[in-house]
């Protein structure tokens, strides 16, 4: 499938809440390959939420294992449908960035180790335990869902809120 436009804030879409998946159909599928390609052609890219691709619909993918900071700790490739936090721990302060908002960086916290249940892209019920840069990664994903930027999450507006130099 065809590499997605990413959405750019302050796009109307990107601060929607989405509606939950009722199936795993070929639609559903199309929309998922479109998440991992658009992902995979992403500048540093880790996750992507069908929102920043102009789809209202509660679907994300995330993979760490490509980057520095989650190649030690990670499942490979997450398709999460429907996907909810069902526990969390921990708290830490990561700087965070988004395909949607290129021009910036930000210091956000996050739960350190979560718990997400959600569908795969087959359809089975799934439960992963994830922590560290990956929990983040997901975090974040999740965040799309809901409406919710990072900059909606930024520490200190003052302090944690940086310039990107480079962006690729």
């Amino acid at each position: 499938m065809p590499v997605q436009t990413i959405l750019l804030y302050p796009h109307p879409i990107l601060k929607k809440l989405c509606r939950p998946v009722a199936d795993i159909d070929p639609e559903i599928g199309g929309l998922i390959r479109d998440l991992v390609d658009t992902m995979h052609a992403g500048p540093g890219s880790v996750g992507v939420a069908a929102p920043q691709i102009g789809v209202s619909l509660r679907v994300c993918v995330v993979d760490v294992s490509a980057s520095r900071l989650g190649k030690e700790n990670n499942h490979g490739l997450l398709v999460m449908v429907n996907p909810e936090v069902v526990a969390r721990e921990g708290a830490a302060v990561m700087r965070e960035g988004c395909m949607s908002i290129p021009d910036y960086t930000g210091d956000v916290e996050r739960a350190t180790a979560i718990t997400v249940h959600f569908t795969d892209e087959s359809g089975n019920a799934r439960e992963v335990a994830a922590e560290g840069f990956e929990a983040v990664a997901i975090q974040h994903e999740m965040d799309h869902l809901d409406g919710v930027l990072f900059l909606d999450r930024i520490v200190s507006l003052k302090t944690g809120l940086f310039r990107r130099k480079n962006y690729r």
